[in-house]
C-alpha cells in the first residue's frame, strides 16, 4: 500500500478559478505551484466547495464580507461543509491525518487570515447610486471570511483541531511561505 495518508483540503478556487469573480483571477485553471508541490509530496486533495457560487453563480458581482455576514449565508455554508466534515471525521477515524484547510486571503468567505470590507458596498451599481464613495470605502482588512469562520466553529464544536493556511494571490511570498509550514507539519 502506497498511500501516506495525508490530505490536505483546499478552497474550491486553488483548484477552480473560474469560481471567482470575473477579472480576480491571477491564473489560467488551476494554482499549480501549490498543487504541483501537494502532488509531489503525495497529498490527498479535498475540494470544498465555493459558498459564492453555490448562492449566487458565476455572473455575481464582488462581495464584501458585511453582505455575506447574515444568517442566510452562514447556514448555507453550515449546511455545505457538513459533507466535509463527515469525510474528516471517517479520515481521522481510520489513521489519516488532515494536514490543513488552505483558504484565500482578501476572500469575503475564504479568507485566512485577511477579507474584504466595506461598511458602505452594496445598493445600486452606478454613478447616480455613489458609486465612486463606495469603492473608496473598499478595503483588505485582517480578518477571517464567512465560510472560514463557520468552517472554525464546525471544527471546535465537533472537537477538531486542523490548521488553517492562507494564500494571498496578490503576495508571491505566501506561496513559499505556506510550502514551508506544510513541510513542517
Amino acid at each position: 500500500m502506497k498511500r501516506n495518508k495525508k490530505i490536505i483540503l483546499l478552497c474550491h478556487c486553488i483548484l477552480n478559478c473560474n469560481s471567482k469573480v470575473e477579472g480576480l483571477s491571477l491564473y489560467k485553471g488551476a494554482d499549480e505551484k501549490i498543487l504541483k508541490y501537494l502532488i509531489d509530496k503525495g497529498y490527498g486533495i479535498i475540494q470544498l466547495p465555493c459558498p459564492e457560487v453555490t448562492v449566487y453563480g458565476i455572473k455575481r458581482w464582488g462581495h464584501v464580507k458585511e453582505q455575506l455576514d447574515t444568517p442566510y449565508f452562514r447556514q448555507h455554508c453550515k449546511e455545505i461543509f457538513i459533507p466535509y466534515l463527515n469525510q474528516i471525521k471517517d479520515y481521522i477515524k481510520n489513521g489519516y491525518k488532515i494536514k490543513g484547510i488552505i483558504g484565500i486571503d482578501g476572500s469575503p468567505s475564504c479568507g485566512v487570515s485577511k477579507t474584504c470590507s466595506s461598511s458602505k458596498w452594496g445598493g445600486e451599481v452606478g454613478c447616480e447610486f455613489g458609486i465612486a464613495e463606495k469603492i473608496i470605502d473598499l478595503k483588505i482588512i485582517n480578518g477571517k471570511g464567512i465560510f472560514i469562520e463557520e468552517i472554525e466553529n464546525i471544527l471546535k464544536d465537533n472537537n477538531l483541531n486542523i490548521k488553517f493556511f492562507s494564500i494571498d494571490e496578490e503576495d508571491i511570498s505566501t506561496k513559499n511561505n505556506l510550502i514551508k509550514l506544510l513541510q513542517d507539519n
